[in-house]
């Protein structure tokens, strides 16, 4: 194995912990909250301190990142923080203690992911199309422990959930120690401020879609295992139905320098759109139809994969050299912080105002609203970002 092959797989190794972690949270963290007696305001309140953090941890350890030259540094730091942060979870069941630990955990766990992207595309070079065939890995560790819980909890009890989550944490921690060293290349962009990229027309109009495609998705990761247990289906089964969106979702990955070559990575963005709205009317209204809910969890290849996967290059393309990092940081404060955020507050009150129907077609409206505003923009975007990646 060459040092090229080798560097590869510890970042493989990385993504692959970080992304167990989400396959342990996302599916079964409410439902875990649930158990312990809160309220759906108190579980779409808890379930948004994670994006509350994405909005403001990781600009400030981006910065942190850029000013002190060392990425590495502070992506151990973070990783070691967040572990014992995390072991909170086990000394209390009360909403404002749990508040308190998953805001603690949160400013540290967040603050490594866009730090480790812009790791990744730094490490890949002009090599940038190949991205998600490293970023897969996440979504592998996310299956493994989607479906391994989901089996495991329809034997076992819900709060066996915690000790998953503190080993998962253990191996991110560990793989945080073995990623190389990489260095932005120098770009004219650099004699340019942040503020001075990020407030151009094209590039507010993306980090605007970016902000929307999360409030879509907020909705899903805060009540879809509850949706789905209540309408009487098996947690095995919730985690199989979770398990198969990221099945699609790696497929898609492989498949990125195909598309990256033969579409702009704008127009992946708005097929993206139009997939979320087709997706969350299916999930709103056809719950119980499993075969509904398999084709709008087969959507979750475009409404998640591919436009994960072009977003990251995106922000790859829009924000070059020296802003690599706090541009990753900036577009993971606005879409999964500040769009999460808001996505899961709005979850509750929806839930119970008008249930889970309206909730669902809500996230639809709001994919509508984001794909006007990326074609408003899309011919600059396109013409930013133009270029085929290796």
């Amino acid at each position: 194995m060459n040092p090229q092959t080798h560097h590869r797989w510890r970042i493989a190794g990385f993504y692959f912990f970080y992304f167990s972690f989400v396959g342990t949270y996302a599916p079964y963290w409410g439902l875990y909250l649930k158990s312990i007696s809160l309220t759906a305001i108190e579980i779409g309140v808890l379930m948004s301190v994670q994006p509350v953090m994405r909005m403001f941890a990781p600009a400030l350890w981006g910065w942190l990142a850029e000013h002190t030259g060392n990425r590495l540094r502070v992506i151990h730091a973070a990783a070691f923080a967040s572990v014992l942060c995390y072991a909170g979870v086990f000394f209390t069941t009360s909403f404002w203690g749990m508040f308190g630990v998953l805001a603690a955990m949160g400013f540290f766990w967040t603050a490594s992911m866009p730090l480790v992207e812009a790791t990744t595309l730094s490490y890949l070079g002009k090599n940038t199309a190949h991205y998600g065939r490293i970023r897969s890995w996440g979504s592998v560790g996310f299956i493994v422990a989607a479906l391994a819980l989901g089996a495991l909890f329809d034997y076992v009890s819900i709060r066996w959930l915690l000790w998953a989550g503190l080993a998962v944490m253990l191996g991110i921690m560990a793989f945080s120690r073995l990623l190389p060293a990489t260095a932005a290349e120098p770009h004219h962009a650099d004699r340019l401020h942040l503020h001075q990229i990020a407030l151009q027309p094209a590039v507010m109009a993306f980090l605007s879609v970016g902000f929307l495609m999360a409030v879509v998705h907020g909705p899903y990761y805060t009540f879809f295992s509850i949706f789905l247990v209540e309408h009487h289906y098996a947690k095995s089964t919730v985690g199989l139905l979770w398990t198969l969106g990221v099945v699609c979702e790696i497929g898609i990955f492989f498949t990125m320098p195909w598309l990256m070559h033969r579409l702009s990575l704008a127009r992946i963005l708005a097929a993206a759109l139009l997939a979320a709205v087709l997706r969350f009317l299916l999930i709103a209204w056809g719950v119980d139809v499993l075969a509904l809910l398999l084709i709008a969890q087969a959507l979750h290849a475009l409404t998640f994969g591919a436009f994960h996967a072009a977003a990251v290059a995106t922000v790859h393309r829009l924000f070059p050299g020296r802003h690599q990092s706090r541009g990753q940081a900036l577009y993971g404060s606005l879409s999964f912080g500040a769009g999460g955020m808001v996505g899961n507050l709005l979850s509750g009150p929806l839930w119970k105002a008008w249930g889970p129907a309206v909730m669902y077609s809500t996230s639809a409206g709001v994919a509508v609203i984001g794909l006007v505003i990326l074609l408003w923009q899309l011919r600059e975007i396109e013409a930013r970002t133009a270029g085929h990646p290796g």
